[in-house]
């Protein structure tokens, strides 16, 4: 497994009951290491990657508009920034000094796992070829933030000021000649941004399951792509109190024969746990386990399909805290 962590204060604490705040990515580094889940206690399991480059501009303007790019720089030089954060966004999104500067160094994190992954990907393959047991497919798990997926491509939305999912996607397709991509989005709020980037798209399978009715209000069933991308997206607004056998219903009989017929060369994951029974914000009342299980699923379709995973999954599983 490769671990890319991106420790970054992004968005103030002034507003301590904000479900986005930068406590999020030390509670999830102390339970990687009261569980064990770290190179101390897996050396030959587990390699943690330091982040040490910020996106460039075209890098993030293959999907989003390149004068929204430019001009979240500019806010962050106002003076009115020196003062104290900004809300930028009525979620609010809000912003400080640093914020782009952190959105960017999130986004070259993501790059940096996806280049570590499809280099392990490519190593087993080699090692295949050779006779050797090629072992289970490389993973990648990306802990950073501000999260990603409900930034659209001119805008920051729902304390998402770029998206990560979406960058790494088109970066797979540019600079590893990964065409075909899968997105799989279990947040329990529907990742708007990821899915009106690809939503004409045909070389991005993007699939969410959340919450039906909760924030931002879309990802109905009959949104399903549009021109070429059409069929192409696949959304599963779930009840509340669907619970950990709907979800798993959902993936037996959508979610593992869509990859199956799309057969996609990378799979990337926006992996959002605020589905999680004990989320207060929520009801989709899914377990620790369904969580582990989604992570066996997921791998499994890459085994079969891609051959790297890349957790916003040649078989690469990319995960991406979403939000």
């Amino acid at each position: 497994m490769l671990m890319g962590c991106a420790r970054l204060v992004v968005y103030a604490s002034f507003r301590t009951w904000a479900t986005e705040c930068a406590a999020r990515i030390p509670a999830i580094l102390e339970a990687l290491d009261t569980h064990q889940l770290t190179p101390g206690f897996r050396p030959d399991e587990v390699l943690r990657l330091e982040p040490n480059r910020l996106a460039s501009f075209e890098e993030v303007a293959a999907v989003h508009d390149g004068n929204y790019v430019k001009g979240l720089e500019r806010i962050m030089q106002q003076p009115a920034l020196q003062d104290g954060p900004a809300v930028i966004e009525s979620a609010p999104t809000y912003v400080t000094t640093t914020s782009n500067d952190a959105a960017l160094r999130s986004a070259g994190a993501a790059l940096d796992l996806i280049d570590a992954v499809v280099a392990a990907a490519e190593r087993r393959a080699s090692s295949s070829q050779a006779g050797s047991s090629a072992g289970s497919v490389p993973v990648g798990f990306s802990i950073c933030r501000p999260p990603g997926h409900h930034a659209v491509r001119s805008g920051p939305m729902g304390f998402c000021l770029l998206s990560t999912i979406a960058i790494a996607a088109r970066y797979c397709q540019q600079h590893h000649n990964l065409q075909k991509v899968m997105i799989f989005d279990f947040d329990v709020h529907h990742g708007n941004g990821t899915h009106d980037i690809f939503y004409e798209d045909p070389s991005v399978l993007f699939i969410s399951t959340h919450q039906s009715g909760s924030y931002p209000g879309t990802g109905g069933l009959h949104e399903a792509g549009k021109g070429a991308g059409e069929g192409a997206s696949i959304n599963l607004p779930l009840p509340g109190d669907s619970g950990d056998a709907v979800m798993q219903d959902a993936f037996e009989r959508i979610i593992g024969p869509a990859a199956a017929r799309f057969q996609p060369d990378i799979i990337l994951v926006s992996a959002g746990y605020d589905a999680h029974w004990r989320d207060p914000l929520a009801g989709l009342q899914l377990r620790t386990s369904t969580y582990h299980r989604l992570g066996l699923l997921v791998q499994k379709l890459a085994q079969e399909h891609a051959g790297a995973i890349s957790l916003s999954p040649h078989v690469c599983l990319l995960c991406q805290h979403s939000s």
